[in-house]
């Protein structure tokens, strides 16, 4: 039920009309250099859908436990559709986006509370369920060659989540089941390094 949502998504965007402006359209394949930072495999493609219209689609996925018991493991997608100024895949544009995935997480000490989510309770904690939510977003392209673009992007947006809450990282007795959370705030943040068929 928690991932239809995705797939119908999915259907959509592969459902697009194809642009039929007299030129080819642009494909283009992309790594959001934040994620590989922090060592998240992550992928994107994007296509011209008109003139100044993009469908574009990234996802990651990290299944990674870090020392001492530390959890970041997750999985994304993010289909979005942009408008562009000038033509698509250069300059500046406005996006709306989905996003949706599932989580596994704890041990990580982020002292902060955000706009209602209390981040510093993943120290102590695990917390393992699943998103969805949806977003505005504002970027920008720039051209650096035929074929390769950077692309700088920051989104904001909703977030709801289910999850059930452990006492550890590593514990397996459940504290909390199915605990509703709903999340304002940053819901994409990307520089891109793209390449552009």
């Amino acid at each position: 039920m928690k991932t239809k949502w995705v797939i119908i998504c999915l259907l959509l965007l592969a459902l697009l009309p194809v642009t039929s402006n007299g030129r080819d359209t642009d494909v283009a394949l992309k790594t959001n250099l934040l994620y590989d930072a922090a060592l998240t495999p992550n992928a994107g493609v994007e296509v011209s859908v008109a003139p100044r219209w993009s469908a574009d689609l990234s996802g990651n996925f990290n299944a990674w436990t870090l020392s001492g018991g530390k959890r970041w493991k997750h999985w994304l997608l993010q289909p979005e559709m942009r408008y562009w100024f000038c033509d698509a895949m250069g300059g500046h544009f406005v996006a709306v986006h989905l996003l949706g995935g599932q989580y596994n997480i704890g041990a990580l000490d982020m002292g902060f509370s955000f706009l209602g989510t209390d981040f510093s309770k993943l120290r102590d904690s695990r917390y393992q369920g699943w998103f969805a939510g949806a977003g505005i977003a504002y970027g920008y392209a720039w051209r650096l060659a035929r074929h390769w673009n950077i692309e700088a992007e920051i989104g904001i947006g909703w977030t709801y989540t289910r999850y059930d809450r452990y006492p550890c990282a590593e514990c397996g007795s459940r504290l909390e089941k199915n605990h509703p959370h709903n999340y304002v705030g940053p819901t994409k943040a990307a520089v891109n390094l793209v390449y552009v068929f």
